[in-house]
């Protein structure tokens, strides 16, 4: 079979694995989930997001903080086609990590030369592209993110597709024969006119306006870039000026807003720097010592801060969460499998050291594209964090790749008069299929019952219940113990976001909290003496003696969560 093809099957895999019951699992959506989706309807009936902003930029304000923008703008389209649901909200991270598959193909291309080694086992051609580009397709890391509306995940393609895209521009045969889908002429004609080096530039201005650690990572990212290749782009100066100028005209809005104190909200919220603990400890340990000299230097804040840093980094590559357990927080994991298979630890391994021995090609920016990817996450107190290092994707699928590749081309086995070249390929075959089928037989079957409860579930059905009565009742209270009620009763009853700009009453906090408490007929917060004719939902330990019970509402495994009923 021709590489060809194998990409194509692989492609295909990867599109199922994201795109199958995509609406059902995750089987419910988060809080963040359904404001991407109401903001990006509510963009496309009036141009502004549910608080009003008339196209923002910038930023959308949401929950008290503030997001990039361009995952809403790219809901628009598949909410007009699809509806407001699921699917469609979900459809931009599934899709584009389908397409960062395929450009993990070609960038690993640009990477390992286009002349690189090919094994032909069992009829099949394929190299270290095919490899790579396959363990990404199937990586458990990759699907449960692309499964769902997270915005890094989408970043994360933008970052790739910058990558791959500076790496053509700067390579003297023009990159045509990199992506040969497309015709010789086509990319000849682009590059020319410095065409893809702007592109590049844009695709990494884009994904600093879809999530927050790519404006970190990419700067970094860049800067790598452009030392490595800095004799390349000697030879199109002209068109790299231009880029940076268009590039710096489109990011300027974001760095005046960086400046800005909602834009330090999150990491205030989040980082070590602000954890008075840290501080508290350092100043305990030097007392204990009666305040010598060298205990303020050994037990010095700003020591205590870097050790925490480091500790919070190398968090991120522990091989518990890597490769056996997996993050804490099970919408990035299953909890019983690592963000990456366990066969694939010793060829990750391998892979780092042939990569250094052999320095192929541009080699050198994947490991550095890893390192600088993870540390963001090392600034934040809860690691590891697999969406907060997504943007080191897929460089340890690359690596992983090279040594699986390296070890197979080199690994001679024979028994006798018999060689068993073929042993190793077999074996590993074998593994990867075993700990695939594990994978999707516990994510299709056992995670959305066991784990429901984590991504809200209970508000659809509950709030479609609503829907379906309220002409019955004057007022409906929806409990806010499940998290965020009212962006749940804007999504699931398509509410017009004129008339609830008009209506809602809103609520914002000394530290930037924004609460809805109500809107319309549905309100968020229980009142000391309850109106007549108000249908209540709320949790089944809050539903007082007397109450007429309507309706109750089960997680996926058989727990009440929600109980409908009046008083």
């Amino acid at each position: 079979m021709s590489r060809k093809y194998i990409l194509i099957l692989i492609i295909l895999l990867a599109f199922i694995l994201r795109f199958y019951q995509i609406s059902n699992i995750p089987p419910s959506l988060t809080w963040d989930e359904a404001a991407w989706g109401y903001n990006a309807y509510s963009l496309g009936i009036n141009g502004r997001d549910e608080f009003g902003k008339f196209l923002p930029i910038t930023y959308i304000e949401s929950f008290g903080d503030f997001k990039p923008p361009l995952y809403a703008y790219l809901s628009i389209l598949p909410i007009k086609l699809f509806g407001l649901n699921e699917f469609s909200v979900r459809f931009a991270s599934a899709f584009l990590g389908t397409l960062t598959v395929l450009l993990t193909y070609f960038l690993t291309k640009q990477i390992f030369s286009q002349k690189s080694q090919l094994l032909d086992i069992w009829h099949l051609k394929f190299g270290i592209p095919e490899v790579a580009s396959l363990l990404l397709a199937i990586s458990p890391w990759h699907i449960l993110l692309s499964r769902a509306a997270f915005e890094a995940n989408v970043a994360t393609f933008f970052i790739v597709l910058g990558v791959l895209l500076f790496f053509i521009s700067t390579q003297n045969t023009k990159g045509a024969s990199s992506i040969s889908l497309i015709p010789l002429w086509i990319w000849r004609r682009i590059n020319t006119s410095g065409g893809l080096f702007l592109l590049s530039v844009l695709s990494f201005t884009a994904s600093m306006y879809t999530f927050n650690t790519a404006r970190v990572v990419v700067p970094l990212l860049v800067f790598g870039l452009i030392t490595g290749k800095r004799k390349a782009l000697l030879n199109i100066k002209k068109q790299v000026f231009i880029a940076a100028v268009i590039g710096f005209i489109i990011f300027l809005p974001l760095g005046l807003f960086l400046k800005t104190p909602q834009a330090q909200l999150r990491f205030q919220e989040v980082n070590i720097f602000s954890d008075p603990s840290v501080i508290e400890r350092s100043n305990q340990q030097i007392k204990n010592d009666n305040n010598a000299f060298w205990s303020k230097i050994i037990h010095n804040r700003r020591l205590a801060y870097s050790v925490e840093f480091l500790r919070h980094y190398f968090d991120n590559l522990n091989p518990s969460f890597l490769f056996f357990k997996g993050d804490g927080n099970p919408k990035f994991s299953t909890q019983d499998i690592g963000q990456m298979y366990v066969w694939e630890l010793p060829f990750f391994i391998f892979g780092f050291l042939y990569l250094f021995r052999n320095r192929q090609g541009n080699w050198w920016i994947v490991p550095y594209w890893l390192l600088i990817a993870i540390l963001p996450a090392a600034t934040a107190r809860e690691t590891p964090h697999a969406l907060r290092i997504e943007a080191a994707l897929p460089t340890f699928q690359i690596i992983t790749a090279y040594g699986l590749f390296q070890i197979i081309s080199n690994f001679k086995f024979q028994i006798s008069n018999f060689k068993l070249n073929y042993l190793l390929p077999s074996i590993v075959f074998v593994l990867a299929l075993f700990n695939l089928a594990y994978f999707m037989h516990n994510y299709f079957v056992h995670y959305p019952r066991e784990f429901s409860g984590e991504w809200q579930y209970g508000y659809r059905e509950a709030i479609n219940y609503a829907k379906s009565v309220e002409d019955q009742y004057s007022n409906i209270y929806l409990t806010d113990s499940l998290g965020r009620p009212y962006i749940y009763t804007l999504f699931y009853t398509q509410y017009d976001p004129n008339k609830f700009l008009q209506e809602a009453k809103i609520e914002r906090e000394v530290f930037g909290f924004v609460k809805v408490k109500n809107f319309g007929k549905y309100t968020f917060e229980k009142t000391q003496e309850p109106s007549v004719n108000t249908l209540f939902i709320d949790r089944p330990g809050n539903v007082p003696g007397g109450a007429n019970i309507l309706k109750e509402f089960y997680l996926l495994n058989g727990e009440k969560i929600l109980t409908a009923y009046t008083i």
